[in-house]
C-alpha cells in the first residue's frame, strides 16, 4: 500500500480519535490502534501529535482550496457575482464541517504548546482562501457588477459577512452545522449585502 492511500486511513482514524478524545486526550497510540497502524510508523512520520495534526491541516487545506478554486476561477461565466454565492455556499461548508471544527479545537488546545497549530491553519487556510475571494472580486469589477473598490477591502467584508462567528462558535459546541438550505440562503443574503454596499445600480 502507499503511503497517500496509508496516510489517509491514518488522517481518517484520527479524526475519529479527536471526535471521541479530544486533542488532548487524544494520543498517537490510539490513532496506530484506530488506524491498524504501528506506533512507530506514526512517529517516523509526523514525530509527534503535534506534527501529525500539522499534516492533517495541510492535507484539509489542500483538499478546501482544490474544492474552491474551481468555483474562483472559472474564466467561462459571465456571472462572477454569482461564482461567488456558489464559493460561498462551499465555504462555509467547509469551515463548519466536522473535519475543519476538529482542527481548530486541536489548534486552540495547542496555544498552550507553542500554537503551532494555529499559526499553521491561518497559514493554510485564510491566506489561501482569502486571495481567490479577491479574484472573484476583480472579475466582478471588471464584469461591471461592482464597483472599483480595493478588492481587498472587499474580500474582508465579505469574509467578515459571510462567516461571523459561526465557526467560533461551531467551535466551542454553541450550535450544529447549519444545513444546506440555510447556509445557501445566507449565502445569497451576503451576496446581496455587498450589492448594497458594492454594487453598481443606483
Amino acid at each position: 500500500m502507499d503511503r497517500t492511500r496509508r496516510e489517509k486511513e491514518i488522517f481518517e482514524a484520527a479524526y475519529d480519535v479527536l471526535a471521541e478524545k479530544g486533542y488532548k486526550g487524544a494520543s498517537m497510540l490510539a490513532v496506530a490502534r484506530a488506524a491498524g497502524a504501528s506506533n512507530e510508523t506514526l512517529y517516523n512520520w509526523y514525530g509527534n501529535k503535534q506534527g501529525l495534526l500539522a499534516a492533517m491541516i495541510k492535507a484539509n487545506a489542500a483538499a478546501a482550496e482544490q474544492a474552491l478554486s474551481g468555483l474562483a476561477a472559472d474564466a467561462a461565466s459571465d456571472q462572477p457575482i454569482r461564482r461567488l454565492e456558489a464559493f460561498g455556499v462551499r465555504l462555509l461548508e467547509l469551515l463548519t464541517g466536522e473535519r475543519s471544527i476538529a482542527l481548530n479545537r486541536a489548534a486552540a488546545a495547542d496555544v498552550a504548546n507553542g500554537g503551532t497549530l494555529g499559526e499553521m491553519l491561518a497559514e493554510h487556510g485564510r491566506s489561501r482562501m482569502v486571495p481567490l475571494i479577491v479574484e472573484t472580486i476583480r472579475s466582478a469589477q471588471k464584469a461591471g457588477q461592482l464597483r472599483p473598490h480595493d478588492p481587498v477591502e472587499v474580500a474582508e467584508i465579505y469574509v467578515a459577512l459571510l462567516t461571523g462567528d459561526l465557526q467560533i462558535r461551531r467551535v466551542i459546541g454553541v450550535t450544529q452545522a447549519p444545513p444546506a438550505e440555510v447556509i445557501a440562503g445566507h449565502s445569497q443574503r451576503v451576496i446581496d449585502l455587498l450589492l448594497d454596499l458594492f454594487g453598481t445600480e443606483a
